[in-house]
Order: C-alpha cells, then sequence, then structure tokens
C-alpha cells in the first residue's frame, strides 16, 4: 500500500511538474507574442507615418497644390494667422500639463513594496484657489483664441472699405461636378456676360468677390492658397472674396460632398497682372476660333495613337509642379496660342462630329455650333490647361482618354449618363482622334 502511495505521489509530481513546465511556456509564449504585437504595431505605425509623407520626406514641408501653410493673399493669410494663434495657445497648455503630469508621475512613484501597500493620503475635494486660477487660465486662453477669431471672421467677411471702389465681381456657379464661372462686368453683345468653366481667371493684387451659387446640391467652393472654403447652398446666396497678391496659378476643390464623383471635383484659379488680365478677356470674347478652310485640301490626316491609361491613373504630368523648370502659371499663358502642328482636315471632321454625335446639344462653342448650358461652354476650351472639372491635364492625350472613357475618368458623370448612354454615343479610335484635333483647336 505504501508502495502505491508513493508511485501515485512520483506520478502526481511529474504531472504537476509538466503542468508548471507547461504554464512557464505559456506565459513565456504569451510575452514573446504580446512584444511581438508591440513591434508589429510600431512597424505599422512607422509605414502608415512613411505613407503619409509619400515615401518622399516632404511631410513637413507642407508646400503641396493645395497646402494652406503657404498663403498667397490676404484672406488666407489671416486664417493662417488664425491657426498659429490656435496653435500656440494649445501648444503652452500641452506643455504645462505634459510638465505637471511628469513631476507628479515621477515623485510620487511606488519604488518598493511597502510604498504599493501603503495606505492612501487623506481625500480632500481640492483646494478653491487652484481650481479658480485653472478656470481663470482656460478663460484666458479662450480670449486669447477668440479675439483673432473675431477679427478674421469680420475680415473675410467681405473686402475691407477702402477697396470696395475696387472689387471685381465673378459668379461661381456649382454643377454634379464642375464649375461655372460668370463674369457679369464683360458683356458680349447679343449673348450676355462672358461665362468659361473651372478656370477662374482673376486680376492679381486686386480684391475679387465672389457670388456662389448651386444648381443642385450643396457644393463648397475652396482655394487653400487664397481663401478658406464656404458652401454653395440650394435656393440660397451666398459669397466669398479672395485676392491674389501677385500673378500665379493656384488649384481649388469643391470642398463638401456632393455625390460619387465629389473627390475629382477641381478647379483652378489663374492671377493674370492687369495687362495680361484685359488681353484675356478680350480673346475670350472672341467667338469660337476657326481653322482657315483654304488650308483643307493641301493637307492630310496624320494618324494618331494615343497612349492606354489605367481606370485611376494621375492626370497630370510633372510640369505642374511648383518646382518645375517652367512655373504652372508660363505653362498657362503658352496654353493661349494655337499648336504648331495643326491637321486642318482633323479639324474639320472633329466639328462635324461634334454636331453629330449630339455634343452640340449639351455645350456652347460660340461662333460654331452647340447652344447647350447642360455642360461647360467649350468655346475657348483649347486655351485651358485642365479638363473634367481639373482632373486631367488638357493634352492631347488625356483628352483622348476622357472622351473615349468618361465613365472611368469620373464616375457617375452627366456627359456619360445622359448624354453617350441614352444616344448610344460610341466614338471609334479614328473619331475621338478627330475631336481631339477640334476641341484642341478651339484657342
Amino acid at each position: 500500500m505504501a508502495a502505491c502511495s508513493r508511485t501515485l505521489l512520483q506520478v502526481g509530481n511529474l504531472f504537476a511538474d509538466i503542468l508548471l513546465f507547461t504554464t512557464t511556456v505559456t506565459m513565456r509564449l504569451s510575452s514573446f507574442l504580446t512584444k511581438l504585437a508591440l513591434w508589429g504595431r510600431t512597424a505599422l505605425l512607422m509605414g502608415g507615418v512613411l505613407l503619409l509623407t509619400g515615401c518622399k520626406f516632404n511631410f513637413w514641408q507642407m508646400d503641396g497644390h493645395q497646402t494652406t501653410m503657404v498663403t498667397s493673399g490676404p484672406v488666407a493669410k489671416s486664417q493662417l494667422e488664425v491657426f498659429y494663434v490656435t496653435c500656440w495657445v494649445t501648444l503652452i497648455i500641452f506643455l504645462i500639463v505634459g510638465a505637471v503630469l511628469a513631476y507628479a508621475t515621477i515623485k510620487f512613484k511606488a519604488r518598493n513594496s511597502a510604498d504599493e501597500h501603503a495606505e492612501p493620503p487623506a481625500q480632500s475635494h481640492g483646494n478653491p484657489m487652484i481650481e479658480l486660477s485653472l478656470i481663470g487660465l482656460s478663460v484666458l486662453a479662450l480670449v486669447f483664441i477668440a479675439v483673432p477669431t473675431l477679427k478674421a471672421i469680420w475680415f473675410t467677411y467681405d473686402p475691407p472699405e477702402e477697396q470696395k471702389a475696387n472689387v471685381y465681381e465673378i459668379a461661381a456657379t456649382g454643377y454634379q461636378w464642375w464649375f461655372k464661372f460668370s463674369y457679369p462686368a464683360e458683356q458680349i453683345d447679343g449673348v450676355g456676360s462672358l461665362t468659361t468653366a473651372n478656370e477662374l481667371v482673376i486680376p492679381a493684387g486686386r480684391p475679387v468677390r465672389i457670388s456662389l451659387r448651386t444648381v443642385d446640391v450643396i457644393h463648397s467652393f475652396w482655394v487653400p492658397k487664397l481663401a478658406g472654403k464656404v458652401d454653395m447652398i440650394p435656393n440660397r446666396g451666398n459669397h466669398l472674396w479672395l485676392q491674389a497678391d501677385e500673378p500665379g496659378y493656384f488649384w481649388g476643390q469643391c470642398a463638401e460632398f456632393c455625390g460619387e464623383s465629389h473627390a475629382v471635383m477641381r478647379f483652378r484659379v489663374i492671377a493674370l497682372n492687369e495687362q495680361d488680365f484685359a488681353e484675356w478677356v478680350a480673346r475670350e470674347k472672341q467667338p469660337a476660333r476657326t481653322v482657315n478652310a483654304a488650308e483643307l485640301a493641301s493637307a492630310e490626316k496624320p494618324q494618331i495613337e494615343f497612349a492606354a491609361f489605367k481606370r485611376n491613373a494621375y492626370g497630370f504630368s510633372d510640369k505642374w509642379n511648383a518646382k518645375a523648370d517652367v512655373s504652372p502659371l508660363d505653362n498657362w499663358k503658352q496654353q493661349q496660342f494655337p499648336a504648331k502642328q495643326e491637321s486642318a482636315p482633323l479639324i474639320a471632321e472633329g466639328r462635324e462630329l461634334f454636331l453629330n454625335k449630339t455634343c452640340a446639344g449639351c455645350h456652347t462653342v460660340r461662333g460654331h455650333d452647340g447652344l447647350g448650358i447642360t455642360g461647360p461652354d467649350l468655346t475657348h476650351i483649347g486655351s485651358r490647361t485642365t479638363i473634367a472639372a481639373g482632373l486631367l491635364e488638357n493634352n492631347p492625350e488625356q483628352l483622348a482618354r476622357w472622351l473615349a472613357h468618361p465613365d472611368q475618368v469620373k464616375p457617375g458623370n452627366k456627359m456619360y449618363e445622359t448624354g453617350y448612354i441614352p444616344n448610344n454615343i460610341q466614338l471609334s479610335n479614328e473619331e475621338v482622334t478627330a475631336l481631339v484635333a477640334y476641341l484642341g483647336s478651339l484657342k
């Protein structure tokens, strides 16, 4: 009986050792997995930071096309000053709170087992003087933020009184998904006010008041380097003002979700000096350019093969970067003149296709065909640097991409949904080539 008991005791000890070993291994494995998870999260965090910087370590420069850290006008500058005031106030609060927390953590931390099991000190409801002081400091911090904020709100609402006599008026209308710009001060005989689309040209060094309207849903007008965003609300008038201190080329965007292609509803603002602006207005008032008919008989249609693009391929070349050899503004100026090599037969064929494919039902080309108002005015589309509401660079390859696959470039767009589909519009490569030549000639 005793031998049996000893045997059972040995077996029990053996199972206990195995269980203890298993528990130890499990604990070590759990500890290892915890550390592995921590390392994994750290690696993911670092990877996310690299993604945010575009892997070019340009994040801290904040000098992109739509940065609010680089201002080019008084309205944007006023708003940036408010942002900096807020940052400094919150930084001071962070440093004070962080310092108090670090001091309390270090001074009152448990340094031994006795400290861990010591009785807690007598509890109270706090020190009234400290609490009142914190309330006073909080109110003071809000005052520091509120004063410049209210001044900025007052300043950005309308141009200063001394500049109102020099204000230039423009009307901007939001559509799904593009912007129409009208110039009430620039009238065209028999037509009305000068109208363009997706590229807002303004005089530099002069306040511009923009009347904001929408024909469908809520949009928001935003040019980060010139002014903050203001909503375009159905059945409600709104406005903003901005000013470009110097001539330049600025990127803008709708900043309010307005449907499936909201993210690709963009536009540009081009600020010109007084002389260049007057020349641009004079050109825009003219009817669409017509290629000399005498050239038709002496020219042959070239065979052109355009590049293919992936569905979400980026639509701009490096020449539109701010640090490119030629500035975006100079590239815009070059776009105002006809291409050196044009094919008159292709242009003539494209003009005929523009009418036969019912493009003229939605678009206007003054002096040619079309009186449509559903889509953008195309009278001088060849002189613009962007197409598809600022999404693509206006060059033959991107224009061919837009004409051939508008549904892939901008999902749900009206040209495809109410034009291509109901009218069963299908364009061959040759037809796309002809339409590209025609639209590119409209300078």
